[in-house]
């Protein structure tokens, strides 16, 4: 008689040393991050042994670590594939705090598979549902899917706000202000409440639990280089239209009409020697996006709407990154983007074979075109947005994208 053969037992996902971890990182990494960004991290008093679904609205890089000393217990972040793909860094992260890997802007059902599994093992689970942090200082467009994860992890949700993160250090810029931030859970719904909802229902309280618009705090932020790379946020002046900036200490200039515009410590935004018409970043962001959806992309079939240097990698997703131009030109037109560099043949990047655009970080951009990941890194002052924003406005002029004024972010 044949033995059957056992089936190999899985891993868990869940694993005794992450708390050890949690409680090491927390000892020695809490105390430079409070330090450094001058952070109140409300201890979350309530949650007692209990395991929750955490959702946060996003501001710095070091969101990650504030959820984390909220709570007594590992949290296991859904986060970017870009994490899981930089090699032997990425097998130490993983190792140590065994991150939940989802595609950017992609529904992702391994994504939900894997968070399920984790919320079985009895852990709690963060997440960023704006996918990305914000640019303008307003928490930013949030996907309605997330309404499916929280039902599918049958856990509490713990709606958890930073305040202040976008004054101490803007996503746009290299450094960290002067100033005070605020990081607290606001609200717990509970599995027995929100089955009781629609989804609808249930969005609309995730989306107006995690709203927070940074003009609204009245807090001064302080540093002499506050409006030093705001042109990776902005590319359209109210004068120009699509335009290119450069910034020095605390002021931008527009490098066609030359005018200059001040950002105070208010988070306010000045004219020099003219009445700028917008009083923040905010309302500049707004502005652009709305321009961005007024244009007519047939107009941008020939020549482009921007030209970048820039180095281009392709992604191995899961693994690590391959160099494939040191140095080239991106040119940005209104249904595709090309790749010129000597020793190779043009990348024509057409938008309809591309998947998804999107930022990383500062002003990194990935490419998802067709079964590949690219992607592209330039200077310092290299503005990625307007290459998301463009590809999202031409899917929704083609009938193709997710809503009507999403522009991928």
């Amino acid at each position: 008689m044949e033995q059957k053969k056992k089936k190999k037992k899985r891993a868990k996902w869940v694993k005794p040393r992450h708390k050890i971890i949690r409680n090491f990182l927390i000892l020695f990494i809490g105390p430079y991050t409070k330090w450094k960004y001058k952070v109140k991290i409300e201890p979350f008093k309530e949650q007692g042994d209990r395991q929750f679904l955490v959702l946060m609205n996003h501001q710095t890089a070091f969101d990650q670590f504030f959820m984390g000393m909220a709570f007594n217990r590992p949290v296991y972040y859904i986060a970017s594939e870009d994490l899981f793909s930089k090699g032997f860094i990425s097998k130490v992260i993983s190792y140590l705090v065994a991150p939940i890997p989802i595609k950017k802007q992609a529904t992702d059902v391994q994504a939900v598979f894997n968070s399920a599994r984790v919320a079985k093992e009895g852990g709690t689970i963060g997440l960023f549902p704006e996918g990305n942090r914000t640019f303008s200082g307003k928490t930013e467009y949030i996907k309605p899917s997330v309404v499916k994860l929280v039902k599918a992890m049958n856990l509490p949700i713990a709606i958890m706000k930073i305040e202040g993160g976008y004054g101490i250090h803007p996503r746009w810029s290299d450094v960290v202000r002067k100033g005070s931030m605020r990081v607290y859970v606001s609200e717990v719904i509970e599995p027995a409440d929100y089955k009781k909802m629609t989804e609808e229902e249930l969005f609309a309280r995730i989306k107006e639990g995690l709203y927070v618009d940074e003009y609204k705090i009245p807090d001064l932020y302080y540093h002499k280089k506050s409006a030093e790379y705001l042109e990776r946020a902005m590319y359209v002046c109210p004068d120009c239209g699509l335009s290119e900036f450069e910034s020095k200490n605390d002021t931008i200039t527009c490098k066609q009409c030359h005018k200059q515009v001040k950002y105070l410590p208010d988070k306010s935004l000045s004219g020099v020697s003219f009445d700028f018409p917008f009083k923040n970043v905010g309302e500049w962001y707004e502005y652009q996006c709305q321009f961005v959806r007024g244009l007519d992309l047939k107009e941008y079939l020939d020549k482009p709407l921007y030209t970048d240097e820039i180095s281009l990698s392709e992604v191995i997703l899961y693994k690590n990154k391959k160099p494939v131009a040191k140095e080239a030109q991106l040119s940005l037109y209104g249904d595709r983007m090309l790749v010129r560099a000597r020793g190779m043949e043009d990348l024509v990047l057409d938008f309809d074979t591309t998947s998804v655009v999107t930022v990383l970080g500062r002003n990194k951009l990935n490419i998802y075109y067709r079964d590949k990941v690219y992607q592209v890194k330039s200077s310092k002052q290299f503005n990625a947005l307007k290459y998301v924003n463009i590809f999202y406005h031409y899917k929704n002029l083609n009938g193709s994208g997710e809503n009507d004024g999403f522009l991928g972010l």
